[in-house]
């Protein structure tokens, strides 16, 4: 099989922009490509599908549905909490992200949506579930990823000690 082109099993590096709604919201500009390995998950599925088959050098601009992003938006995914739950000194605000284990110990990204004294009502949802993402993506580079990388399931980049 040629390694000239994105397919499973092979470490992509990419050039990215996402705009949502006409406002750009990510980009690999300043920060350097996006390094992940495909059919691993490591990137959204809609994308990651697109760009199978692309070769090095080329440019791509693809809409992702949302339940092929983030997700559509669950208008039951959110969870009143009381106020006693959070460290005394924990100051809350509107949009904080927090790390919350559920009862497998599973952890779960929330957001503080609104608060009061006595109860937090956070919110499971992605920030961009329900939301159309328009992606503009070049494919830099191709390499097979090292062993290490296959048994995690992830790359691994300079300084990164998982």
């Amino acid at each position: 099989m040629s390694k000239d082109t994105v397919q499973d099993g092979l470490v992509v590096s990419i050039e990215y922009t996402l705009t949502v709604d006409g406002e750009v919201l990510d980009s690999s500009e300043g920060a350097g490509p996006l390094l992940f390995l495909a059919g691993y998950d490591n990137i959204v599925p809609g994308l990651e599908q697109e760009m199978i088959g692309m070769k090095i050098g080329e440019s791509k601009d693809v809409v992702v549905s949302p339940e092929d992003g983030y997700g559509e938006f669950d208008d039951e995914a959110f969870m009143e909490v009381p106020r006693s739950e959070f460290p005394a000194d924990m100051e809350l605000e509107e949009g904080l992200e927090l790390h919350v284990s559920d009862e497998d110990g599973q952890e779960q990204m929330a957001f503080v949506e609104s608060f009061t004294d006595d109860s937090v009502r956070l919110d499971f949802n992605h920030p961009l579930a329900g939301a159309e993402l328009h992606f503009n993506v070049k494919v830099l580079a191709l390499r097979d990823p090292t062993a290490e990388e296959l048994d995690h399931g992830h790359v691994h980049e300079e300084g990164h000690n998982h």
